[in-house]
C-alpha cells in the first residue's frame, strides 16, 4: 500500500513537460505493442491463405514449416525495426512538443509570481501556440496593467488624502494649542473655527465613502421617467444663491417640457449640483456658467433605436484645462489646480478658498454611468472655460 502513495508523490514533482512526454510515450507504446500482436495474429493466416490459392504444388512439410517460421521472422524482424524507429521518431517529436508547450506555461506562471509579488510592469508574449495560449497571455497582460492603475490610483489616493487631511487637522491642532497656551479665547469664533474644520473633516470622510460606493455599483437607484429639464431647473435652483454671492452668471436654457429620461431625479440632481458647484470654483466673479438641455435630434420616429439620447451640458467661461487633462478630471481627488502642481503659479481672477475634496467629479461619472449614461469633459485650453456634458438615452416611450 505504500508504494502507491510513493508513486502518486513522485508523479505529481513531475513537470508538465515530463508529463506531456510520457503520456505522449505511453500512447506511443500502446499504438506499437497493438500493431505488432495484431500483426502477428493476422499476417501468418492471411499469408497462408495466399498460399493456398496461388495453385502451386503441395509443399511438403519440412518445407511449408520453413516458409512459415520464415514468414513470421521477416515479420517480426521488419515490425521491430519499424516499431523502433517510431517509437524513437515519435519520442524526439514529442520531447519537442512537450518542451514547446512546457515553456510558455513556465513563463506565464513565473511572471504571475512576479505580478503577485508587485512587479506590475512584468509582460508576457504571445506563444503563437493557437487562440487559447493568446487569450491567456493577453489576459495575464491585462491584469498586470489593471494592477499597475490601481497602485497608481491607490498611491495618489494616500498621497492626497494626506494632503487633503493635513489642512484641517494642522487648524484644529493649531486652534487647540492656542487654547491651551491662553492664546485664544474660548469664545463663539473659537468655536466656530473648531467646528468649521470638523466639518470639513466630516465632508471629506462621507465623499470619500459615497465615492467608493459609487463606483462599486453599490447605489441604491429609484428610477422613474423624468424631465430632464425640470432635474437641471432644481440643481440651478438649489445652487443660485451661492452663484450670486460669487458674482457669477447662471442661466438655464431648457425647453419645457424637453426631453423624458428614466433615472432616480435626486442622483441625477446631486450629479448636476457637483457639476455646478465644479464649475462654480472654478469661474472667476464677473463670469458665467450655462446649463443647457437638449434633446435627441429631430423628433422620434417608431423603429427608431431607443438608445438616442439627451443631452445636459453644463458650461463655464473660468479656468479650463489643458485638453489631456480631460480624461483624467473623474479621477478621484486629481485636480488641475497650479496650487497642486509643481508649477505654483497663481490663476488671475481665482477666489483664494473656494475649492472641493476633489471626489466630486469621481461620483459624478459614477452616477451618470450607473444610468447607463455617459459624461466627457472638454476645454479649448487654459483660461478658456470648460464644458461637461451628460448623455442620458431617452425614455423608450417618448416619441
Amino acid at each position: 500500500m505504500t508504494g502507491r502513495p510513493a508513486l502518486a508523490v513522485r508523479w505529481a514533482r513531475l513537470g508538465l513537460g515530463t508529463r506531456l512526454f510520457a503520456a505522449m510515450a505511453l500512447v506511443v507504446c500502446a499504438g506499437a505493442g497493438t500493431l505488432l500482436v495484431v500483426a502477428l495474429l493476422v499476417a501468418p493466416p492471411v499469408f497462408g491463405t495466399h498460399l493456398r490459392r496461388s495453385r502451386m504444388p503441395d509443399l511438403t512439410a519440412a518445407v511449408q514449416s520453413h516458409v512459415d517460421r520464415a514468414f513470421t521472422q521477416a515479420t517480426l524482424i521488419s515490425l521491430a525495426a519499424g516499431v523502433v524507429v517510431a517509437v524513437l521518431a515519435a519520442g524526439m517529436v514529442t520531447w519537442l512538443v512537450a518542451r514547446r508547450l512546457a515553456a510558455p506555461v513556465a513563463e506565464l506562471a513565473a511572471a504571475t509570481t512576479r505580478i503577485a509579488d508587485g512587479n506590475y510592469d512584468t509582460g508576457v508574449t504571445d506563444p503563437r501556440l493557437g487562440p487559447e495560449f493568446t487569450a491567456l497571455t493577453a489576459a495575464v497582460n491585462r491584469l498586470a496593467g489593471k494592477l499597475a492603475t490601481s497602485e497608481q490610483t491607490r498611491r495618489r489616493l494616500l498621497a492626497d488624502l494626506g494632503h487633503e487631511l493635513r489642512t484641517p487637522i494642522a487648524a484644529l491642532e493649531a486652534t487647540v494649542e492656542a487654547i491651551t497656551d491662553g492664546v485664544l479665547p474660548v469664545d463663539t469664533e473659537t468655536v466656530d473655527t473648531l467646528g468649521e474644520q470638523a466639518s470639513r473633516l466630516r465632508r471629506l470622510v462621507v465623499d470619500l465613502e459615497s465615492v467608493s460606493r459609487a463606483e462599486e455599483r453599490q447605489l441604491a437607484l429609484h428610477l422613474r421617467p423624468v424631465h430632464l429639464a425640470a432635474v437641471a431647473r432644481r440643481a440651478v435652483t438649489a445652487l443660485r444663491p451661492g452663484y450670486q454671492a460669487d458674482d457669477i452668471d447662471l442661466l438655464l436654457r431648457a425647453d419645457d417640457p424637453g426631453p423624458t429620461v428614466v433615472v432616480d431625479e435626486d442622483r441625477l440632481v446631486e450629479a448636476l449640483m457637483n457639476l455646478l458647484d465644479n464649475a462654480r470654483r472654478h469661474t472667476p466673479a464677473g463670469g458665467t456658467v450655462t446649463v443647457t438641455v437638449t434633446g435627441p435630434a429631430g423628433a422620434r420616429q417608431p423603429g427608431d433605436h431607443p438608445q438616442t439620447v439627451a443631452r445636459v451640458a453644463v458650461a463655464d467661461t473660468g479656468e479650463g484645462f489643458a485638453p489631456e487633462h480631460a480624461a483624467l478630471l473623474f479621477d478621484r481627488f486629481y485636480r488641475t489646480d497650479p496650487a497642486r502642481s509643481t508649477a505654483g503659479a497663481a490663476v488671475p481672477g481665482r477666489i483664494p478658498g473656494r475649492h472641493g475634496s476633489g471626489i466630486g467629479l469621481t461620483i459624478t461619472r459614477a452616477i451618470v454611468e450607473a444610468h447607463r449614461g455617459a459624461i466627457v469633459a472638454e476645454s479649448p485650453g487654459p483660461g478658456r472655460g470648460a464644458t461637461f456634458t451628460v448623455t442620458l438615452p431617452v425614455c423608450e416611450s417618448e416619441g
